[in-house]
């Protein structure tokens, strides 16, 4: 009779750790970054800097990176390294004119300037690492450069526009506030001031109707002899 194996609560407990660990090993991995803003529109015969950085949270060793341009479909080699460690400068390998590495490994730092840009320039570039101390685990991001005759102007009127409505409005309500409350202050005062003149004004009447009259400076009647 055959004896059927199956996996118990061990070897599923096994494979949930390792499979975390390989997250965790993931997560820390290399990481190549261009930035939040993957691309740049510049200006023909200018120059350009196209920013790359590394990032590994167990370190390198003899990490390996390389510029690559995409020429119509074709990966050519713009300049490549190897870094021994961390902030160690490396010898880089430039394999394009017009092109510098400004890099020099500082904060993780392997960026490159373009020099006089042309249109050829344009395109799709890419700045790959490796890194033997992970087991060779290598990353790769892409940096878009779109070369033009001249910068295109923003029109900024509707944004003008609003900007003017959203400030007459608020000067209105600031125009309005302010009126309300000096009408309430004057108000205020008027009504005080009636106030005072009532009891001014029955004051005066209680006098005049009687009050001295009726106690008034009368000489005593004198006496027969």
């Amino acid at each position: 009779m055959d004896i059927l194996w199956r996996p118990g609560a061990p070897y599923a407990a096994f494979s949930l750790v390792v499979t975390l660990l390989f997250d965790v090993w993931s997560a820390q991995g290399l990481e190549m970054l261009v930035g939040k803003i993957p691309f740049l529109e510049a200006v023909n015969g200018s120059t350009v800097m196209l920013p790359c950085s590394y990032a590994s949270c167990i370190g390198i060793e003899n990490l390996y990176f390389n510029w690559q341009f995409n020429d119509n479909g074709t990966m050519t080699k713009v300049c490549e390294a190897e870094i021994a460690s961390e902030e160690v400068e490396p010898p880089v390998k430039i394999f394009r004119d017009r092109v510098e590495f400004v890099g020099k490994n500082h904060k993780n730092n392997v960026s490159i300037l373009l020099w006089n840009i042309t249109f050829e320039d344009a395109g799709q570039y890419t700045c790959y690492g490796r890194n033997p101390k992970e087991k060779g685990r290598n990353h790769s991001a892409i940096f878009t450069l779109i070369v033009v005759d001249e910068l295109r102007v923003v029109d900024n009127t509707l944004t003008i526009i609003i900007a003017s409505a959203v400030g007459g409005a608020i000067a209105f309500l600031i125009g309005f506030m302010l009126l309300k409350n000096f009408t309430l202050f004057v108000l205020a005062k008027l009504e005080e001031k009636n106030k005072e003149c009532l009891v001014t004004s029955s004051g005066i009447d209680n006098t005049e109707n009687g009050v001295s009259g009726s106690k008034a400076d009368s000489k005593p009647t004198p006496k027969k002899k």
